[in-house]
């Protein structure tokens, strides 16, 4: 009954995360009935994700064409601080506030079962040998901003762990992020509240 070309558009989108078979269903039908302009736009904006592959130092977004992100290739920023975030939309919520100047790292969705997964476990290595090599084995701050949640809670604890004698001090956000919250749904002031509170 329905469109095989539907059918698998419905298939592909309804696994991305946040939007499941009806949502993608509705997606599908809506789409249909704009003009071709539209969904060639789609198309463009779809096939220019494939010219995006991983900062090397952070492992945020970069364009394939450079060896670095914009913020790890800013001289501007100050190499010694270093912010520890879950996903690329947090550091987006946070470079938002204007309120930390430093490097990242991107370490990855944070498994429920409360350990490292073997590529956050590469990642914190990589992090690790950076400071080692180009910060004398010192950085000035790592701070850790993941939600507070318990699973963030306990991937900070297992962070600090690790990086106890590699950083003059760790620090956390303030709790301006209420407890359960997500950072990448939290606002511009809110991230900026916590991040001047940080300790």
């Amino acid at each position: 009954m329905i469109p095989e070309q539907i059918q698998k558009f419905i298939e592909l989108f309804s696994k991305l995360p946040s939007i499941g078979p009806r949502l993608a269903t509705r997606l599908a039908f809506y789409l249909v009935g704009k003009d071709t302009s539209t969904i060639s736009r789609l198309e463009e904006a779809l096939g220019g994700l494939k010219k995006l592959d991983r900062c090397e130092r952070c492992f945020f977004l970069k364009n394939t064409d450079k060896k670095l992100c914009d913020i790890c290739s800013d001289k501007k920023r100050d190499p010694g601080s270093i912010a520890i975030v879950e996903k690329e939309t947090d550091l987006i919520t946070i470079e938002k506030t204007g309120a930390f100047h430093g490097h990242y790292l991107v370490l990855g969705e944070l498994a429920e079962r409360g350990v490292f997964e073997s590529a956050q476990k590469l990642r914190l290595q990589h992090l690790k040998a950076r400071i080692n090599k180009e910060l004398s084995g010192k950085a000035k701050e790592i701070v850790i901003a993941l939600s507070q949640n318990s699973f963030g809670d306990f991937t900070a604890t297992l962070i600090e762990q690790v990086f106890k004698n590699s950083a003059e001090k760790i620090t956390r956000i303030g709790r301006g992020v209420p407890t359960g919250g997500s950072i990448e749904f939290a606002d511009e002031e809110t991230i900026m509240s916590a991040f001047k509170r940080r300790n």
